[in-house]
């Protein structure tokens, strides 16, 4: 577990926005493969990485259900979008 990594899901944090979700994808990226910044050999797979990470995060906020919330999805704030 990256003690790093806030939660991103409301209430626990209600104004979210897209920096944070990078934020957090790259931290996971960073403790997955042990680099802090990868080398020139690894930085495209390690870049993509955080992007695929970053679109998946926004996705499960944008989806997540949370009871007594009154709504169906939780956004994931500044309009967080999936990309690619």
């Amino acid at each position: 577990m990256c003690r790093s990594i806030k939660t991103l899901r409301p209430p626990a944090t209600p104004d979210v926005t897209d920096e944070d979700i990078r934020a957090a994808a790259l931290q996971y990226v960073r403790k997955v493969s042990g680099f802090r910044a990868p080398a020139a050999h690894n930085r495209a797979v390690f870049d993509q990485a955080v992007e695929d990470v970053t679109a998946a995060t926004a996705h499960l906020l944008a989806h997540l259900r949370v009871r007594g919330s009154g709504g169906s999805g939780a956004s994931g704030g500044s309009g967080s979008t999936a990309r690619g």
